[in-house]
């Protein structure tokens, strides 16, 4: 029954809507008008495709960045793992010992300890040779001075101690700047309108104790209120947590939009297989090109640095440490991206893609015989198998997507060792179903 609206093609020499026969001549002519509707029809789904298409790969890169900022910004956990392996960098170490160092010989004063010995040799007596010569040790006792501190504060910053130190600074900081911007979890910092409060109950709380413990009971009449103390008022704070309210939703949904505008582009193209093989290609140039962007980037952050601010390896360290999450995440969609390509070229008809399916398929044949010979027999299960085909293949390769989708930032590697598995269970798959094909009452050859 043809759907409503729709009229099928009179045969030729038959009657139309109205009952009147066609001549071939306008037979010929609606048949023309039918194939140019056709094509005005795939034209159109084309261009709309195209279009779509051009949209998500425009914003891949840009929803790469933004999940990755908002990830860095809003995680907490995610930003400590981040900086952590900033404290057992070398370069870094040396950094921070250095800057220590400098700032502890700085509150030193040498000069108050040769003129104090000095004195004291004048006072007792020595001969004022004696007393000029104390005065030339200020150089040698800075020096030994710097080696003691410097050995002290290698020793500190090297240690494992100073490796949760860093993180647990980074944590409670990241941890307050969050709640002050979000408004949200537990915090030391509390906001209000545009005002930034520090709240002190806990410090309050731990005093009062430790005055009664000591004897003080009249202590414990502290009164709870006026616990918090204001730090600073700002205009800027709603902009800022407006940027921060922003810079969730684009983080969360950029991603999602670019996903559902290349699936619209597969969909609508009048060749899915081939539109899916142009997604994926167009996904792996932009992710290279954002590498290459990255690679841009670091040159320039690396030359506008001044070596007097930060030596070059440390500030090399330094943003490869930042971005290295960026990094792998663009180098696993990469992956996604080539493994996805692939798998849509090996579909199609082309002479290397049939002649990879022709090779898989006359392997699992010999495999599916030589259990048959051994005995294997897969019954009623292998022959479903063997008949459903594309549906074993679908839910073989969505359980992988799944798999993907619920692991918590996959990377390069993770994808790879899926996409080996998925092809893995498919090969075995398609050997159970050959071999239910050879132990059948009736031998058929494998599809």
């Amino acid at each position: 029954m043809a759907p409503t609206g729709a009229s099928a093609p009179p045969p030729s020499g038959g009657s139309g809507a109205s009952g009147r026969v066609l001549s071939a001549q306008e037979q010929a002519e609606y048949d023309r008008l039918r194939r140019a509707a056709r094509v005005r029809h795939r034209r159109a789904r084309g261009a709309g495709a195209g279009v779509l298409l051009v949209l998500a790969l425009l914003l891949a890169p840009l929803a790469v960045v933004a999940f990755w900022v908002d990830d860095e910004v809003s995680d907490t956990g995610r930003y400590v793992q981040t900086v952590a392996p900033l404290a057992s960098e070398p370069a870094v170490q040396d950094v921070m010992i250095e800057r220590l160092t400098d700032r502890v010989v700085a509150n030193v004063n040498v000069e108050a300890v040769t003129d104090a010995l000095t004195k004291a040799l004048l006072d007792a007596g020595a001969p004022p040779g004696v007393a000029e010569a104390a005065e030339n040790l200020t150089v040698p006792l800075r020096s030994a001075v710097r080696g003691v501190v410097e050995g002290v504060v290698t020793r500190v910053v090297t240690s494992d101690a100073f490796q949760q130190a860093w993180e647990t600074a980074n944590e409670r900081a990241h941890s307050a700047v969050v709640h002050m911007l979000t408004g949200s979890g537990e915090g030391p910092l509390r906001v209000s309108g545009d005002t930034v409060q520090l709240d002190l109950g806990p410090v309050v709380d731990e005093v009062r104790t430790r005055l009664v413990d000591a004897g003080l009971g009249q202590a414990a009449a502290i009164p709870d209120t006026d616990r918090a103390v204001t730090l600073f008022r700002t205009e800027e704070l709603s902009t800022a947590q407006d940027a921060m309210r922003l810079l969730d939703v684009v983080g969360t949904w950029l991603p999602v939009l670019t996903v559902v505008l290349a699936g619209l582009a597969v969909w609508t193209a009048p060749r899915h297989r081939l539109t899916l093989l142009i997604t994926a290609v167009g996904v792996g140039v932009m992710m290279v090109l954002l590498l290459v962007g990255l690679a841009v980037a670091r040159r320039v952050y690396l030359d506008a640095v001044p070596a007097t601010t930060l030596p070059p390896d440390a500030a090399a360290v330094i943003y490869d440490t930042f971005v290295r999450f960026l990094r792998d995440s663009t180098r696993t969609l990469l992956v996604v991206a080539v493994i996805t390509a692939l798998a849509a070229y090996l579909y199609g008809p082309g002479r290397a893609a049939v002649a990879v399916r022709g090779f898989a398929r006359r392997g699992t044949a010999a495999a599916g015989r030589g259990l048959a010979r051994a005995g294997v027999r897969t019954g009623a299960p292998g022959r479903a198998l063997a008949a459903h085909r594309p549906w074993t293949t679908g839910v073989v390769v969505g359980a992988g997507v799944l798999t993907l989708l619920l692991w918590n930032h996959p990377t390069a590697g993770a994808v790879a060792l899926v996409a080996g598995l998925v092809l893995v269970v498919l090969l075995l798959l398609e050997t159970l179903a050959a071999t239910a094909t050879a132990t059948g009452p009736t031998l058929t050859r494998p599809g």
